[in-house]
């Protein structure tokens, strides 16, 4: 008790000094009248002013967040204190807090005890003992908690779990945070893995891949600054409110700018579609409101005809495409010569030499336009040629016509209409029930979110992609819900092959598209330019809610990819039966029981969206201030909310109450969605039943 008491008033003293300098830093700083001018250096000057008054502003809140006492071999001992970004002291610009991303930093995460301690730096391994490891508390500027989770000079073992326990055990809000204090080891390798890389994480529940792949970008910003920019880095994320929940962790690490998406809005955006795929609220009510939709992926050896995501998102669309683009080139310079007025000729040999030789090097879109214009300039200098005012008037008239009339012969070589062009010209291998739906479809001036992989394709084959198009790095998350096709097009635009792809296949509830295994992924790069990393340490839920979710996903999916919870003990799973008649009552009652606790979240988790409205009017009429969370949402606002398991996927709650797991809503076909409904919990979970719970579910009960 005394050497706690004895490290606490050191640090509060340590605290108290450095908020003082910090303090005295970030008033001078807003001393300084903000520059409105022109000049450049000026200019520059200032946004160097801005962006060190807005990181002492958040040193003010929380300056660091650990020590560690290390002594490089052959060197003193020094104490650093490590923050989510440097600071410096103004007298002798030498850091009193080192930010999280420098070399040395990275011992805070790996060390976990032992004599021997080294970390990778630019110029080599850095060998040294670390003398003390402790994890600190700071809010609002107050020191809150102090504890060492490694001392040399102590007999005991490093117990660096008890803190993360400790940080786990706090209740969420309707944001995710940064994990900054609590990386650990194997989360720490993934975000410091080197940039041209294609990183595939495989990831429990509550692993923090999300996490972790945000915390990449911020590494990644800080240790390749001359070579990437904030705003050409993208993170695909599943839909808005989803964007919306991890809006706040890149700012609070310092890091804007971030380009934050869907891959539809992207892709709508950047084909310029005036029908632009909407909200895919309408395909989640398709495949999961319907209780009894679920068929094999396959069927017949072959894909399942009845799922045009699984084949439009193949490698085996992708070649089918290819043929026609390559079929599509030579036909493209209509076979005639062009006479813009009687007596002068443009052959059809030199217009297609100018097409297949002298722009051979631009996409097809690129080489027509240059063609075209190669044809006006040609125009223009006949034109000179004209011996009589009345003769050029007369001759410029016919070019006009007969140049528009010519140009018309070309085929149209933007994306959407070549992609019509091919569903109308039937191609081989392409299922006929497919077929028939997209040329319905796109008849009526419709795309769906399924065709744009396609479209994106045969922009990057057919246009110019400029430097405004391409991105340094890409993240995926839920990466289990994309296809090959997608990752294959996004290679496109991406340089080095630099991703971050994430997800989870035992939370793979999106059966009619999506990836069946890693390797569909992995395929896509040579050996040398990706990586696999499996997260399987889950830091969401407590043991009891882990240990009951791995049952469901061992007897109802048969899968090993089960997750290891950190040791933090909580409430068992209540399994509650209420009767049909009482089903209403039932599950007002538990909320109300619920809600007796401290919780700030809680979820009621449907099966259906159906259910999900009428629940929210039936509880909102009993008084409850209940949100309804829809397809179309954007904004995860906190509280309790109501809405369908399939919807859940990437958010997290204090509770959750799951209604109707019975046979009919939780079928065999139906255990990862009830999987994914689980682990959304942190430290409550209920499954409220019927008469006739599921096997696996009694199963994983036992």
């Amino acid at each position: 008790m005394d050497d706690f008491q004895s490290a606490y008033q050191e640090e509060k003293q340590r605290l108290d000094d450095m908020l003082q300098m910090v303090d005295s830093q970030l008033t001078r700083l807003k001393s300084i009248p903000v520059y409105t001018g022109q000049d450049f250096t000026e200019q520059m000057l200032e946004a160097h002013r801005e962006e060190s008054r807005q990181q002492l502003a958040r040193s003010v809140r929380e300056p660091y967040f650990g020590r560690l006492d290390f002594a490089e071999a052959g060197k003193s001992k020094s104490e650093l204190y490590i923050g989510k970004q440097g600071v410096y002291d103004p007298e002798s610009s030498k850091p009193v807090v080192i930010d999280w991303r420098a070399p040395v930093a990275s011992l805070f995460y790996s060390f976990t005890g032992g004599d021997d301690a080294s970390y990778e730096a630019p110029e080599g391994v850095i060998e040294g003992l670390v003398y003390l490891k402790r994890n600190l508390v700071i809010r609002q500027g107050i020191l809150e908690r102090v504890a060492d989770t490694y001392n040399r000079e102590s007999e005991g073992p490093a117990v660096s779990d008890e803190f993360l326990v400790y940080r786990l055990g706090e209740n969420k809000d309707n944001r995710l945070r940064d994990i900054v204090s609590t990386i650990q080891a194997e989360q720490d390798l993934i975000i410091r893995a080197a940039k041209n890389t294609a990183l595939i994480i495989q990831g429990v529940a509550g692993s923090g891949k999300t996490t972790v792949a945000l915390h990449r970008l911020a590494f990644l910003l800080y240790q390749y600054k001359e070579q990437i920019k904030a705003e050409r880095m993208v993170i695909f994320a599943p839909n808005h409110m989803f964007i919306d929940y991890i809006s706040e962790v890149l700012p609070e690490l310092g890091v804007g700018d971030i380009q934050q998406s869907t891959f539809a809005d992207w892709a709508a955006r950047l084909l310029d579609l005036e029908n632009a795929p909407q909200d895919d609220a309408n395909e989640l009510t398709r495949w999961f409101d319907s209780l009894n939709h679920h068929q094999s992926v396959t069927h017949s050896g072959k894909e399942n005809p009845e799922y045009p995501g699984r084949f439009k998102g193949s490698m085996e669309f992708k070649s089918i495409l290819d043929g026609y683009l390559d079929r599509l080139e030579p036909t493209c310079v209509p076979e005639q010569d062009f006479e813009p007025w009687d007596g002068a000729k443009l052959p059809f040999s030199v217009i297609a030499d100018w097409f297949n030789g002298e722009y051979r090097h631009y996409p097809i879109a690129g080489r027509k336009e240059r063609v075209l214009a190669r044809i006006h300039r040609w125009i223009e200098m006949e034109l000179k040629k004209s011996t009589s005012a009345a003769a050029l008037k007369e001759r410029k008239k016919k070019a006009q016509q007969r140049e528009k009339s010519y140009a018309k012969k070309w085929p149209e070589l933007d994306s959407l209409a070549i992609y019509k062009r091919l569903m109308q010209d039937k191609p081989d291998g392409m299922p006929s029930s497919i077929l028939k739906e997209t040329r319905s479809y796109l008849k009526e001036g419709e795309v769906k979110e399924e065709d744009l992989a396609a479209l994106l394709y045969i922009f990057s084959r057919t246009q110019e992609i400029d430097g405004e198009m391409t991105f340094d790095h890409v993240v995926i998350d839920e990466a289990q819900d994309f296809s090959p096709f997608q990752v294959a097009v996004l290679d496109r635009f991406v340089k080095g092959h630099s991703f971050t792809i994430l997800g989870d296949l035992s939370q793979a509830i999106h059966y009619y598209k999506g990836i069946q295994s890693w390797e569909e992924m992995q395929t896509l790069f040579q050996p040398e330019d990706t990586a696999y990393y499996a997260l399987t340490r889950s830091y969401r839920s407590t043991m009891e809610i882990i240990d009951f979710a791995n049952g469901i996903l061992e007897r109802g999916v048969g899968t090993d990819l089960l997750a290891v919870p950190v040791f933090r003990s909580g409430e068992p799973v209540n399994l509650l039966r209420i009767t049909e008649r009482d089903r209403e009552k039932g599950i007002a009652e538990t909320l109300t029981k619920v809600l007796e606790g401290s919780h700030r979240t809680v979820a009621l988790l449907t099966r259906t969206m159906e259910e999900a409205r009428e629940l929210h009017g039936t509880l909102a009429a009993k008084s409850f201030d209940i949100h309804l969370i829809g397809g179309e949402q954007r904004q995860y606002t906190g509280g309790i909310s109501v809405l369908p398991a399939y919807l859940s996927k990437g958010l997290e709650f204090d509770a959750v109450i799951l209604t109707d797991v019975d046979t009919a809503h939780y079928g065999v076909h139906d255990a990862r969605l009830l999987y994914v409904g689980c682990t959304r919990a942190l430290h409550e979970l209920w499954l409220l039943h019927g008469r006739e719970l599921p096997q696996y579910v009694h199963s994983a009960a036992e």
